[in-house]
């Protein structure tokens, strides 16, 4: 049994700790793993989130050993290059930020999974199917990590370089295996880039043996039983076959992010969680377009500047690098601060192509507003001029 060490109260459920002995005294490393992550997420709900990580750290690193010396899991593989078709993935540390209609689907698809049983017994369990399309970067695997992790169920995610094997006719061998594997674990099944296994079975330039692929996919989703969770994950929406659609009652469309939610990530990424409202929202307004993958990398990357060069972070090249990025190419902030030019430039563009006031761009770039009204006006008399 566990405690906090500062207030006494239980943070480790007693059913977990023994789960971790007796799989550490059996050698069963898959087990250790899913207990001390189980352990780790108590530990993050009681606020020691530096416990958590070095647990979910010490069992990453100590797995290695166990593999190197010839320990497996039962996983099933490519009957010939003996590669795994899965691999389970940890549970996610990153929180995962969605816009109200995605958010009220996952929370329903969360809840019906929780409650299989009893909706099972009245008949009314929907097939535990879910569907995830959006670009890059919008958090497609980050969202099926979570429904694992909110479910306690380990996280599996195919891996199409195994699956998809250069003899057709394996691969609808290794996914018959994967779709026989993942009810016994009680676990989620993550398809992604799932288009690359279903597409449409009327595109003329497809092979009959890879259309066979598809009806494959489906048979698989069909033998499912009510309990068992599969998730896919699309880039291309479009190139799914109809079937394979009416397989997955739940869809969510994870677009890029809403102001609501940039002002969510950057609040996050940027400024740890705190009080920064105003700023958030700053560059919430002209950052429309960037993903929420896009957002963390900036964000990380202008607090690691400031960090290793002990001073606050720089919101000028944060608000730079947002300008310079495109979709799914995100830019980086520029270490060393910006020069004056640069300060120039960029202050013409946020108030013209963004539209901010003089006050809005006088805080992002550290300057008085004498100092913005002096750039604009500068830039104004040489466009006269």
């Amino acid at each position: 049994m566990g405690y906090d060490g500062e207030g006494g109260n239980v943070i480790v459920d007693p059913k977990n700790v023994i789960e971790l002995t007796d799989a550490a005294l059996a050698a069963d490393y898959t087990r250790v793993r899913r207990a001390a992550n189980l352990i780790a997420r108590e530990f993050t709900k009681a606020g020691k989130e530096a416990v958590a990580r070095e647990l979910r750290s010490l069992v990453r690193k100590r797995g290695v050993p166990l593999r190197a010396s010839g320990y497996l899991e039962a996983l099933p593989v490519d009957s010939k290059s003996r590669l795994p078709l899965v691999e389970e993935q940890p549970w996610p540390e990153a929180p995962v930020f969605l816009g109200k209609e995605a958010n009220r689907i996952f929370h329903d698809f969360l809840m019906d999974a929780q409650h299989v049983g009893e909706l099972s017994a009245k008949g009314l369990a929907s097939r535990l199917c879910l569907l995830l399309s959006g670009p890059p970067g919008t958090g497609k695997t980050l969202l099926a990590a979570h429904v694992a992790a909110q479910l306690s169920r380990p996280f599996y995610v195919v891996r199409l370089d195994s699956v998809i094997s250069s003899l057709l006719g394996d691969t609808a061998k290794n996914i018959r295996s994967v779709f026989d594997f993942v009810p016994s674990q009680k676990a989620v099944l993550l398809l992604d880039e799932m288009d690359a296994l279903a597409k449409l079975r009327d595109d003329r330039h497809e092979l009959g043996e890879l259309k066979r692929v598809v009806n494959t996919v489906i048979q698989g989703l069909d033998s499912l039983d009510s309990h068992t969770v599969v998730i896919a994950a699309t880039n291309h929406p479009h190139l799914l076959d109809s079937a394979v659609w009416r397989r997955f009652p739940y869809k969510i469309n994870l677009g890029y992010p809403d102001m609501g939610v940039r002002k969510d990530l950057w609040t996050h990424f940027l400024f740890e969680d705190q009080d920064e409202s105003q700023l958030s929202e700053l560059l919430a307004s002209f950052s429309k377009g960037l993903s929420g993958a896009d957002i963390e990398a900036i964000g990380l990357a202008a607090r690691r500047h400031a960090l290793l060069n002990s001073q606050s972070v720089d919101l000028a090249a944060v608000a730079l690098a947002v300008l310079h990025s495109e979709q799914g190419k995100s830019a980086l902030p520029q270490r060393g601060g910006l020069d004056a030019e640069q300060k120039r430039r960029l202050a013409q563009e946020l108030k013209v192509r963004n539209g901010l006031t003089g006050a809005a761009i006088s805080r992002l770039l550290g300057v008085t507003r004498q100092a913005v009204y002096s750039y604009l006006k500068r830039d104004a008399e040489n466009q006269h001029g």
